[in-house]
């Protein structure tokens, strides 16, 4: 795969990702904030999935939902989010034991709720093990968000909502993912903490 920087210069690239960035459909962020903020509300988890740099984009938004949002550190109601991504003992014991494809449906099996969200990351919307537990969550109530880029492939048309980035190249896709989920940090964390 060809990376579009190895043929520009760091302003042509920068402004290719700017205007990548103006092709996002921002209710598509938006409906992410609302349905985070929703399980907020109730109490209930928040799932996210993903490989290789989707997978880091994973821990990071876990992180920064979890402790991020947080203003008083005593006292607040927490929100309940957990990246699928971080337990290595137990991924790769089902990769071993069975298959790469089953490592986040087991875990979703293990903790996930009817009413919880999933927040599933691929650039390409093909990863077989981000397909199985999306598949899992929509059979047991569980709300699905694909966050994909390129066509989107078979992610895009299987979750209940998108977050789509339409772009062919998959460092732009990952780092457009990476701002809006810091959008979404911070719409999230306004609500949380009646700041908007």
């Amino acid at each position: 795969m060809a990376m579009i920087g190895s043929t520009m210069d760091a302003k042509s690239y920068l402004n290719f990702v700017q205007r990548e960035m103006e092709k996002l459909d921002l209710s598509q962020i938006n409906a992410m904030a609302d349905a985070i903020y929703d399980r907020y509300q109730k109490g209930r988890f928040v799932f996210i999935i993903g490989n290789g740099g989707s997978g880091a984009n994973a821990s990071h938004f876990c992180e920064d939902l979890g402790k991020s949002t947080v203003k008083d550190f005593e006292t607040q109601k927490r929100l309940k989010v957990l990246s699928l991504t971080d337990n290595t003992p137990y991924i790769l014991a089902w990769a071993n034991d069975t298959s790469y494809d089953r490592v986040f449906v087991e875990q979703l099996k293990n903790f996930g709720e009817k009413g919880d969200l999933l927040i599933a990351i691929s650039g390409s919307g093909n990863s077989p093990n981000v397909l199985k537990a999306v598949e899992w969550a929509k059979e047991h109530g569980i709300e699905t968000i694909g966050v994909t880029g390129f066509g989107g492939g078979k992610l895009r048309q299987l979750a209940d909502k998108q977050l789509h980035a339409p772009t062919d190249d998959m460092g732009v896709v990952e780092s457009i993912h990476q701002i809006a989920f810091h959008y979404v940090l911070d719409n999230v964390y306004g609500r949380i903490n009646n700041a908007k």
